[in-house]
């Protein structure tokens, strides 16, 4: 038997592919969009890709079950638990409690496990070549690495209404009911990895067992003594913002996203054409330096979406494509870079891409303004925005600041002022540079605090110094 993991670091998304070696088939769990990965996989180990699933209906990224079953002929299974409401809205095979998946001596088992989500599904692994019994669960987003996955994603991103109380004592049933009842040495394969929003506190390994998790996890103790309220009090405690974009991935995963087929190479675009495209608001133009490179200087209008881990997630704090329809021109050092590029947002949606271009030559060109932490005081500002999670806002702030983490800006424009300038800041400017330049194009008037929290932290301190001197 093959498991392999594909990791994302982007958005500390794990995916797997399982595969009887004996009959050549394999079994790709919760894939992303850009699928050439688990092809490339498949036909280094003499495999055929003939089933695809998923644990659930996703929030934080765009599911790359209908694409992959699209470009293999595979079969797709997904979720038929959960009730009415949860429903999938595309056609697939649908897998509920005890349904089964055979792979020639591979049996993967489905388990109900709700909390996190209703319809959530992990998957127990039989390799029949060795045992009778599981040795391996795929856990999804129901228990990680040292957590659980958050059972508040509903309210926060989705649209429900205290939904958190219900899934958090979902997750205490499923662990007592599902999870605490296997046996120890079976291997636990989470779905996601530290980095990632679905849980407050994940490890950065990238597996562990039911039975170290049974002794070391924080929810442990609670489970051993049967305490319910304390175990959904500390769950709820304490949960990272949730990104806004979520609820667009709910919503799209659950009614199936596109399937996207052969994408064509991107172009090299001319720059006369580009700048006759800004001109009539045709594009939107994406940054994909360091914030420090686009604070020299870029182009007017365009939105920071600095290459890299992060650049699904910070592309879908700044375009949002149910509203932005323009398609998006990068700045990339090469064609291989734009495409690399292109495959990081399409994970979360971000699907319309023109072209590239490779320099600002001839573009035209602003320079973004910002303020040094000495020059704060004196300024006149309508908010002093930080776009931190609020447990860092909680943990230490500059006073008077105005707390709405980068991933809700954009929809939340009604906690901003109308006129008048903002002055914004995260802990040390990546953040910032995104929403900062979101807003802008958006038509706000916003100064970036030159070094951010970070930066007036370290004025403070200096300043202190010298009055104590």
């Amino acid at each position: 038997m093959l498991i392999e993991r594909i990791y994302d670091e982007d958005l500390a998304q794990a995916s797997y592919l399982i595969g009887c070696q004996a009959k050549g088939e394999a079994l790709v769990v919760d894939p992303r969009r850009d699928i050439a990965v688990y092809q490339s996989l498949a036909a280094a180990n003499g495999m055929k890709i003939v089933a695809v699933t998923e644990t659930h209906i996703h929030a934080d990224f765009l599911s790359g079950t209908r694409e992959l079953a699209a470009a293999t002929g595979a079969a797709a299974y997904v979720s038929g638990e959960g009730g009415t409401d949860w429903q999938y809205g595309f056609a697939a095979e649908r897998l509920n409690d005890d349904d089964e998946i055979t792979l020639g001596n591979i049996t993967v088992k489905a388990v109900h496990t709700p909390g996190h989500t209703p319809e959530h599904l992990s998957f127990l692994i039989t390799d029949g070549a060795f045992a009778d019994t599981p040795g391996y669960l795929l856990s999804g987003d129901f228990v990680f690495s040292g957590d659980l996955g958050r059972p508040d994603l509903l309210d926060e991103a989705a649209g429900g209404v205290d939904t958190r109380f219900a899934g958090a004592r979902q997750l205490f049933a499923s662990l007592r009911d599902k999870f605490l009842i296997l046996p120890d040495h079976v291997q636990v394969h989470p779905g996601h990895g530290a980095g990632s929003a679905c849980g407050k506190a994940l490890g950065a390994i990238p597996s562990s067992t039911v039975g170290y998790e049974r002794l070391y996890s924080w929810w442990g103790p609670y489970l051993a003594a049967n305490d319910e309220e304390g175990f959904v009090a500390e769950l709820l405690d304490g949960q990272p913002d949730a990104h806004a974009y979520f609820g667009r991935m709910k919503r799209e995963n659950r009614e199936g996203p596109a399937v996207l087929g052969d994408r064509k190479p991107l172009a090299k675009l001319a720059t006369a054409d580009v700048v006759r495209d800004l001109a009539e608001d045709t594009v939107t133009f994406v940054d994909t330096r360091s914030n420090a490179e686009v604070h020299t200087g870029t182009v007017t209008r365009s939105v920071n979406i600095p290459a890299g881990k992060s650049a699904a997630s910070f592309g879908a704090w700044a375009v949002n494509p149910e509203t932005d329809k323009n398609a998006l021109v990068l700045l990339a050092t090469s064609q291989a870079a734009a495409q690399d590029m292109w495959d990081h947002l399409i994970r979360v949606g971000i699907d319309s891409v023109a072209g590239y271009v490779t320099s600002l030559d001839g573009l035209p060109i602003s320079t973004p303004p910002l303020i040094q932490p000495e020059e704060l005081e004196g300024f006149e500002y309508a908010m002093l925005l930080d776009v931190r999670n609020r447990t860092e806002h909680a943990a230490g702030h500059i006073p008077g600041s105005h707390q709405l983490s980068g991933g809700r800006v954009m929809w939340n424009l009604s906690e901003l002022p109308a006129g008048g300038t903002i002055v914004s800041y995260c802990q040390s400017g990546v953040r910032n540079s995104v929403a900062a330049s979101a807003l802008r194009r958006a038509g706000y008037d916003v100064v970036e605090l030159d070094g951010s929290y970070a930066g007036w932290t370290a004025w403070q301190q200096s300043r202190e110094s010298v009055s104590s001197n």
